[in-house]
């Protein structure tokens, strides 16, 4: 099989947008089109190389259109279009505009496929302004945000998805695989303090598990839980290192060993004892694969972003 090449891109407008990606499939040779969904990420120029290497790791699967908005353009919509090859001979479709926020408003909306998914991800560190996501995200079936200080509510009409909360996903599945042991869920009640641990400066992946064993434990606030950046976990910013449940007695802790490899501690007052088990971090690509293929429980993850708000006011 020949391997597929990039194609484009081409500049164009809003107006010939889908001309133009028809011409680009008549070149690729493809008759069949996956048509997976949308996302549109919404960033700014400093964020686009991580944004563009977020998007080539989903692989069409779960979105075959892409629409990047670039949100510090000048006063003029610019648009790129191109296919992007994806292993197995396949391509996808992405759009990049470069406009100003209010620019972006008109000109999103006529280039998203319809009959499919709508994934927005705010891809900015600042707070949305303006009426531009809140006017996406009455067409999202998914707003995928830093919902811990961005701001963003859940609402009824879309699912709310938060990436640092993604990012905590396999440190939750540890620490429930803890209490799996019967022994263990019975001394769950002597715990009386937690202490997180975190790789870099980015606690906010932290503050959301925080959230989430506060939520679990049916504590009222993060006030016994203290969160601590780490040297040398090993770890990618702001990924988890350890966690530590500790009380009169007892002790459980999962603790970074080396690479996907965790440490387990169990101390019950009639026994101890220390395993290992997996608990892989997790890039941005890959954490926008999950938040996307497998939304979790959104009652699960409201409870634990309430109390984490509540924590850092």
């Amino acid at each position: 099989m020949t391997q597929p090449v990039n194609l484009g891109p081409v500049r164009t407008d809003v107006r010939k947008a889908e001309t133009v990606l028809d011409d680009l499939w008549t070149q690729a040779g493809v008759e069949t089109r996956a048509y997976t969904g949308n996302i549109v990420a919404l960033t700014e120029k400093k964020h686009l190389a991580r944004v563009e290497e977020a998007l080539a790791g989903l692989e069409g699967r779960y979105a075959g259109r892409q629409i990047i908005g670039v949100m510090d353009g000048d006063d003029s919509v610019q648009v790129e279009a191109r296919l992007v090859p994806q292993r197995g001979g396949v391509y996808i479709e992405r759009l990049t505009l470069d406009a100003n926020p209010e620019q972006l408003r008109g000109a999103i909306l006529p280039l998203l496929r319809p009959a499919t998914l709508n994934h927005i991800w705010w891809a900015s560190d600042d707070p949305p302004g303006g009426p531009l996501l809140a006017e996406l995200a009455d067409i999202a079936d998914q707003v995928i945000a830093d919902a811990l200080t961005l701001g963003i509510p859940a609402a009824g009409r879309y699912a709310l998805a938060d990436l640092g909360w993604s990012r905590t996903a396999s440190w939750r599945e540890g620490l429930a695989q803890v209490f799996d042991a019967p022994d263990a869920a019975l001394q769950i009640g002597r715990v009386e303090r937690v202490h997180v641990t975190y790789a870099g400066e980015k606690d906010l992946p932290a503050r959301l598990y925080a959230g989430w064993i506060a939520s679990t434990l049916g504590w009222p606030d993060l006030s016994r839980i203290t969160l601590a950046s780490a040297t040398n976990c090993g770890r990618e910013n702001g990924d988890l290192c350890g966690v530590a449940l500790e009380g009169d007695g007892v002790r459980f802790a999962l603790e970074t060993a080396g690479g996907d490899t965790v440490t387990c501690t169990c101390v019950l007052p009639s026994v101890e004892r220390t395993t290992e088990m997996q608990v892989p971090g997790m890039t941005l690509a890959q954490g926008l694969a999950r938040v996307m293929a497998r939304p979790e429980r959104g009652n699960v993850f409201e409870r634990a972003l309430k109390l984490a708000l509540a924590g850092a006011q």
